[in-house]
């Protein structure tokens, strides 16, 4: 009997072994590939901007050196210019001297005594001096001074985050026991959601679904859907209210403010930009607000998180020019998207951003007037700058059918473009009720979810069948 139950304690422990242990352990395997496939990914787009950026500064090179090269051609014409005039100069005195000996060999001749004696008390015999000239100076050519840390400043620099490692998550034994595999009816439900994906199609027609009034806001500029049916939504000024589908509000804090600001993560966090202090703060469920991002000299304005990889896509500015910055879910840099292929600036203002199904960033860009997308390598894809006029872009976001949606607060309007950045129609206008949009995005269920300029109401519509 004893043996027995000895053995069955070893029976549990075995079993423990193989339903817990070695799957979580395999589980760590995977996510440890998973890294260094991330790391290959991060460190290639860091070579990538690197050799980006080396290839931007060889091309200053050869436009100063060639605007150097021209100075010196037009100094040389000069100093030609200036040598050829003392030539023709002298030229000129050498005739003037052939034609004086000519006349004095007429002198001599004894049939021309009188003219001779003439020209003997005459000024005739005095000769002109011969014209001064002078050495010209050339340039001096002072080469620079430079070393190899001067280049490299220029060349930007690699830095590691003050971020404290993150221990990887191991699921407590009773939870990985129900959660080890996904049962018949989770599956079914990710079949069902996919299917669904693949049947949505645009509606004929957008209907209003509800409306939900958001306190303390006064002009709903910028909105981030949480979870829980929980969302946040700002002003310009910084207050920044998280409600729920009533129009509760749990909570709110006061930032510096901004446009498209704020965005909720994979894991739930709230991260905003504080262009203030150029930092990215978190917001974790329990209310503790951390620094999580440093910017350094660039101002943060716009951010958002992908649900699709986590990745954070950050629009900064400098006093210059934009730029969007991805970093991956633990704040680590991988990739700088700033200019095209001809060195061209991409941004100027990148006031609000979001990501496409396809990868693609999408930036809503108030100064140049323009929808700015380039593709998840930094490419540009295309810019989009209205149909018919000029547009004043403001809120963006995408659906799963891979369209973009932007407020235009030019035409007052949500206007709808495919994946490729083609009109397709004004989605809503002021026929269904819009004054002055300038927030929208997707939730779950596929409903748009539109803010508006000095309106304490955010309005659901729904447009896809």
């Amino acid at each position: 009997m004893v043996f027995a139950e000895k053995c069955s304690l070893f029976h549990e422990e075995i079993a423990k072994i193989r339903g817990y242990f070695e799957p979580t352990s395999e589980n760590l395997k995977k996510e440890i590939a998973g890294d260094v496939i991330e790391i290959q990914k991060i460190l290639e787009g860091i070579r990538t901007s690197m050799k980006t950026e080396a290839d931007s500064l060889k091309k200053l090179v050869d436009t100063v050196t060639t605007d150097k090269i021209e100075q010196v051609n037009k100094k040389e014409q000069s100093l030609l210019k200036a040598l050829s005039g003392q030539n023709q100069e002298i030229d000129d005195y050498i005739n003037y001297l052939n034609d004086l000996i000519k006349t004095f060999h007429g002198y001599l001749s004894p049939s021309n005594i009188k003219q001779l004696t003439f020209s003997l008390q005459s000024k005739n015999l005095i000769i002109r001096p011969i014209p001064e000239t002078s050495k010209p100076v050339p340039p001096v050519f002072t080469a620079g001074k430079y070393s190899k840390e001067d280049v490299a400043k220029l060349l930007g620099k690699i830095t590691v985050p003050n971020t404290k490692s993150q221990n990887r998550k191991i699921k407590p034994m009773e939870i990985a026991s129900t959660q080890l595999k996904p049962t018949g009816k989770q599956r079914k439900q990710d079949r069902e959601k996919s299917d669904v994906n693949q049947t949505l199609s645009l509606s004929s027609s957008v209907t209003k679904v509800r409306e939900y009034t958001v306190p303390d806001v006064g002009s709903a500029f910028h909105i981030s859907l949480g979870k829980s049916g929980r969302h946040w939504v700002s002003n310009r000024f910084g207050g920044l209210v998280q409600t729920d589908l009533q129009g509760n509000q749990l909570q709110k804090i006061q930032t510096s403010g901004g446009c498209g600001y704020h965005t909720v993560t994979q894991d739930g966090d709230l991260i905003y930009t504080d262009s203030d202090n150029k930092v990215i703060n978190r917001i974790t469920p329990d209310n503790t607000i951390t620094e999580f991002i440093k910017t350094e000299d660039w101002t943060p304005c716009s951010i958002h998180s992908s649900h699709v990889n986590g990745d954070i896509l950050v629009g900064m500015i400098n006093d210059r020019e934009g730029k969007v910055t991805r970093y991956n879910k633990t704040g680590t840099n991988i990739q700088n998207i700033q200019r095209d292929n001809g060195g061209k600036t991409l941004y100027f203002y990148p006031r609000y951003i979001t990501v496409n199904i396809n990868g693609d960033v999408c930036v809503s860009d108030w100064i140049k007037n323009a929808v700015v997308v380039v593709d998840k390598s930094g490419q540009h894809r295309f810019s989009y700058t209205g149909q018919g006029s000029w547009i004043n872009p403001h809120g963006i976001c995408t659906d799963v059918l891979g369209h973009i949606l932007v407020c235009d607060y030019n035409s007052k309007a949500v206007h709808l473009l495919d994946q490729d950045g083609q009109f397709v129609s004004l989605l809503l206008t002021s026929q269904q009720g819009l004054e002055n949009p300038c927030s929208v995005c997707v939730d779950d269920e596929n409903n748009l979810w539109v803010g508006q300029h000095l309106i304490e109401k955010l309005t659901v519509y729904k447009y896809l069948q």
